[in-house]
Order: C-alpha cells, then sequence, then structure tokens
C-alpha cells in the first residue's frame, strides 16, 4: 500500500505565502517524478509544477516566477513554495507521484487526498 499525505494548505491574503508538502510512504522502491496539480471550482484539473528524480523542473504558465517545486528524495517528499498568492490561485491542490513498488511492478501514478488553499482578503 502506498499512500500520499499533503499538508500545508489554508487561507491566506492576497500576496501571502504557503508551503505544501506531500510525503509518499508504504511499500516502495523508487519514485519517478513528482507534482502538484489544483482544480479550482467548475474547473478541470490541471498541473501547476512537476518534478523529476534529477531535480528538473516545468511550470504552468501562471505560476512562473512566484511558485517553487522541491523534493527530498531520502524522505519521498515533494514541496510547493508558493509566492505572491493571488485570488486565482484558489484550489484544491492535489499531489502526484509516479512510483515503482518493486524493481519489475512498472510506474503507476498516486495521488493525494487533496489540500485546500484559499486567498482571499
Amino acid at each position: 500500500q502506498v499512500q500520499l499525505v499533503e499538508s500545508g494548505g489554508g487561507l491566506v491574503q492576497p500576496g501571502g505565502s504557503l508551503r505544501l508538502s506531500c510525503a509518499a510512504s508504504g511499500s516502495i522502491f523508487s519514485i519517478n517524478a513528482m507534482g502538484w496539480y489544483r482544480q479550482a471550482p467548475g474547473k478541470q484539473r490541471e498541473l501547476v509544477a512537476a518534478i523529476a528524480s534529477g531535480g528538473s523542473t516545468n511550470y504552468a504558465d501562471s505560476v512562473k516566477g512566484r511558485f517553487t517545486i522541491s523534493r527530498d528524495n531520502a524522505k519521498n517528499t515533494v514541496y510547493l513554495q508558493m509566492n505572491s498568492l493571488k485570488p486565482d490561485d484558489t484550489a484544491v491542490y492535489y499531489c502526484t507521484a509516479d512510483i515503482w513498488r518493486t524493481w519489475d511492478s512498472g510506474r503507476i501514478a498516486y495521488w493525494g487526498q487533496g489540500t485546500q488553499v484559499t486567498v482571499s482578503s
């Protein structure tokens, strides 16, 4: 069994900052890419940022220069530092990870339960 547990969401004023964390636990052989998606009410889930096992990153245009994704491979954890937050960033944020449970299990995408981020004055 593999679990992804997110933390760090909440209510913040425009211009403020939040840091999301997502820890993977359970039967894990290795983790490839990790990332963050978000879904606002009435909208489709969209990619926010992703990071490969080697550290290369990519970001949605809407968050470039404001958000930073990082990971700690020793802790199987991915982070999302969000600065200069805007009301449009309000959404449920989900982490995801491509995980190998054994050397020959194949890569499976796992998702966290989501954490609410609300940007409002």
